[in-house]
């Protein structure tokens, strides 16, 4: 008789869990994957990720449909309108699809799906839907979720106080919504429901918008946002909302103090950041405590403090992105199977999945300044307009552009920044790059097939030594 159930056994079937389920299972390991949910995938593929950008992509198009743009180039549309009701039944059925993927990789590689919570019991332990289940490795990978707002309810049964999941089932168009946080979630969202209708309204504790990125590329997507018809209310806080009938009234103040003002909605999106889902594991049963930001710290291979116990994902300091968990996932997997799993924190690249898209990989240029101890001479920066991209200039697209960071004396790229409608799929040559120690000069010489958006990447690196062509 085997002295564990299971080799390992992962918390989870988000996109860290699954894949380090999946790999596990790949490398020989007998494995299991606790979920409480009826469909596996986490967050990410049941409400968040994949359904946003299905609601996305449906927008951008009614956009195009319906505010002219199709229009100006020959694609006349005599009479037009929205079914609300079929735009969100294609993002079901994209959510259905993928997550029916998930369980046949799951049969397909050998990996037992318990369902329910998990808890532990013990180091080597857990008990899931009322059984107790041993395992030699156990990988927490629970995710994160909403973090609440003080004197805020959320309520997404009821439709007009709602956080990112509720957002996206809303049944009708709201004719004001208010976004609360002006991060990612908060402006891929409201741009949705702004495409559809809304009038939207976003505000932002803090003086500009998407915090966390470089400098320049927050004040161009304010520009951008406004232009597109938000009203961003930055520098200021929520101190309340209530909801009386069909209307939610809001309780604003400068951030920095001074007199309050009410606003008024028919829904209101909380969205002001995640925090790790750790409560109901039962940590206290195996001494392992949580930092102030509620996460498990980790070592370089991801392994907790209690022996045999390895934690992954959102859970874990580092960005709440699927991309790194599904890294992580792969990379802890194989150092329980004894070989050498790694993910470079330093490179992972960050998208908004706004129109254009915003992304961005390694330092601001904030933060390369404050790495070479404050010089700016020390740091040089190259930047691209898409104005000047012959593509872009095309399919009408002149918003954005493409900034590369190196180090003066070395050229080493530091970080690389973009806004244009592809730049998520930009920054992955970018991301490569870094990975692989590239220059500007690697970046500027080769070869960029045309005419395409990533030509701006190629200019934006001879831009670092002030030589770019097409501006």
């Amino acid at each position: 008789m085997a002295e564990f159930d299971y080799d390992v056994l992962v918390i989870g079937a988000g996109p860290g869990g699954y894949v380090a389920a999946i790999r596990a299972a790949q490398l020989g390991l007998k494995t299991a994957c606790a979920e409480s949910r009826e469909t596996l995938g986490g967050t990410c593929l049941n409400v968040g990720c994949i359904p946003s950008k299905a609601m996305l992509h449906a927008s951008e198009l009614y956009d195009e449909a319906a505010n002219g743009m199709l229009a100006k180039l020959g694609v006349k549309i005599d009479a037009m309108s929205l079914d609300l009701a079929t735009m969100q039944g294609q993002r079901t059925d994209a959510v259905k699809g993928l997550t029916g993927g998930i369980e046949f990789l799951f049969k397909k590689n050998k990996v037992t799906w318990l369902k329910g919570l998990a808890s532990f019991t013990g180091a080597n332990s857990v008990e899931v839907g009322g059984e107790k289940v041993t395992a030699k490795n156990i990988v927490i990978a629970t995710g994160s979720s909403v973090t609440p707002l003080p004197g805020v309810t959320i309520d997404n049964a009821g439709g007009k106080i709602v956080d990112s999941t509720g957002a996206l089932e809303l049944t009708s168009v709201p004719k004001k919504m208010v976004v609360i946080g002006g991060g990612v979630i908060g402006l891929e969202l409201g741009s949705v429901w702004r495409r559809l209708g809304a009038e939207v309204t976003v505000v932002e504790y803090l003086d500009a918008l998407l915090p966390g990125m470089d400098g320049d590329v927050r004040k161009e997507a304010g520009k951008i946002f406004k232009k597109q018809g938000m009203e961003l209310r930055l520098s200021t806080k929520v101190t309340g909302c209530t909801v009386k009938g069909k209307t939610a009234t809001l309780t604003l103040e400068p951030a920095a103090g001074g007199d309050s003002e009410e606003l008024e909605a028919d829904c209101v999106l909380v969205s002001i950041g995640r925090r790790p889902n750790t409560d109901g594991l039962g940590l206290e049963n195996i001494g392992l405590e949580t930092n102030q930001r509620g996460q498990i710290e980790i070592d370089h291979d991801f392994r907790t403090k209690v022996d045999g116990v390895w934690a992954i994902g959102d859970c874990v300091p580092g960005p709440m992105l699927a991309h790194k968990a599904e890294d992580e996932g792969i990379a802890v997997a194989e150092n329980i199977a004894g070989q050498t799993g790694i993910v470079n924190h330093a490179i992972i690249p960050s998208v908004v999945y706004t129109w254009p898209e915003i992304a961005g990989v390694g330092l601001t240029t904030e933060e390369a300044i404050e790495k070479m101890g404050g010089d700016k001479k020390a740091v040089k920066v190259g930047k691209f307009p898409m104005l000047g991209n012959s593509r872009a200039k095309t399919n009408h697209e002149p918003d954005g552009f493409v900034k590369v960071i190196a180090e003066a004396e070395s050229d080493k790229v530091l970080g690389v920044w973009a806004i244009a409608v592809p730049a998520g799929t930009m920054i992955a040559e970018a991301a490569l790059g870094m990975e692989f120690g590239a220059t500007s000069e690697d970046i500027a010489y080769t070869c960029h097939a045309h005419p395409t958006h990533s030509e701006a990447m190629k200019e934006a690196a001879m831009a670092v030594q002030g030589k770019p062509i097409h501006v």
